[in-house]
């Protein structure tokens, strides 16, 4: 039998052919990565591979690294192996990475979303034999409400607490989810950030992507001159003296997470809104389907009642263990 294109192995999902590792969690010489969160483009690595739209806020979160760019859709071969990089709809630059050898193909999908979001590149499916997938939300209650609705949601409560003298302390967390919040705002009265926000929104409006316009909240800032104001911030920072200032206010918390009841109880916020970056039951299934693959891996999330599902509908699906998280990955990271 002939080598795996992929293995699985205590550093990471690495390519023998190609002598590289995609998303590695611990340190490697060369790293292909799907995206910038801290649970995939992690420090440490020799040299990195990302997509050119992903570029910008690696090197913001991880420093002076030696990363090299690669637009999507291009072929580059790494030794024995042929890599490219398709989009995954997760957040801007987010990519799902094709290898192949041999002419048997691998897909590891990263995080993906299938639903479009008007806002980062739209995920596009990428036939293959073998296909890794996470599974965040791989459970039949996980089915995402209509993202205009949501808009409206968020939307209408803030108007309603600004009408009211309160300000409205929203929780997204800093890269990807913000901005997409940015995104669907329909502003009635000034809209603030947390630092880790507001370095995020400058990096990708260097790139291009358009936001509205935001004030960061600095140390000296005065709540009072902004009545009404909606203040996006990580989820740990609501919490924070910095966050009390802001009185009286209303809390919510824009995530997937909140299409559970006791999630949203132990959140303790005013409001939950449904809106995730990771696909949902039926996307997953979608993006299972569009590739064709008869070999799918589960990684982080539900694993075990995921691929124990897929098996039943006929794949060979088992489960991969990885240290990657959920959507929850950069709370820690946020807090700073």
């Amino acid at each position: 039998m002939a080598d795996p294109v992929l293995t699985f192995t205590e550093r990471g999902i690495y390519c023998p052919a190609g002598d590289f590792h995609i998303d590695p969690w611990r340190p490697v010489d060369r790293a292909l990565i799907t995206h910038g969160h801290a649970d995939h483009a992690r420090p440490g690595h020799g040299r990195y591979l990302a997509t050119e739209a992903a570029l910008p806020v690696m090197r913001h979160r991880l420093g002076a690294i030696a990363v090299e760019g690669i637009r999507y859709g291009d072929v580059r071969r790494i030794g024995g192996a042929e890599v490219s990089f398709h989009p995954a709809g997760h957040l801007p630059g987010s990519a799902q990475i094709r290898v192949s050898v041999g002419g048997v193909v691998w897909v590891v999908s990263g995080d993906y979303k299938t639903a479009q979001d008007g806002f980062c590149e739209a995920f596009e499916p990428v036939p293959c034999q073998h296909f890794v997938t996470e599974c965040t939300f791989g459970l039949p209650v996980f089915n995402w409400p209509d993202q205009a609705r949501v808009a409206r949601e968020i939307n209408g409560w803030w108007a309603a607490n600004a009408a009211e003298g309160r300000f409205s302390l929203l929780g997204a967390y800093s890269l990807g989810k913000a901005q997409r919040v940015l995104s669907l705002l329909e502003p009635v009265a000034p809209i603030l950030t947390h630092g880790a926000v507001e370095a995020t929104n400058a990096v990708l409006r260097d790139q291009g992507y358009v936001l509205p316009q935001t004030l960061q909240v600095t140390p000296d800032f005065d709540p009072k001159t902004h009545a009404g104001a909606l203040v996006l911030a990580p989820p740990s920072a609501l919490g924070s003296p910095r966050a009390r200032r802001f009185r009286p206010s209303a809390t919510g918390f824009a995530s997937g997470w909140m299409m559970l009841r006791g999630i949203r109880r132990r959140r303790a916020m005013d409001r939950g809104f449904v809106l995730s970056d990771h696909a949902d039951w039926s996307g997953l299934h979608e993006a299972i389907a569009a590739t064709g693959a008869e070999n799918i891996y589960t990684t982080h999330g539900y694993t075990d009642i995921f691929a124990r599902h897929l098996s039943e509908e006929g794949y060979a699906a088992q489960v991969v263990p990885t240290e990657f998280g959920g959507e929850e990955d950069d709370s820690a990271e946020d807090a700073a």
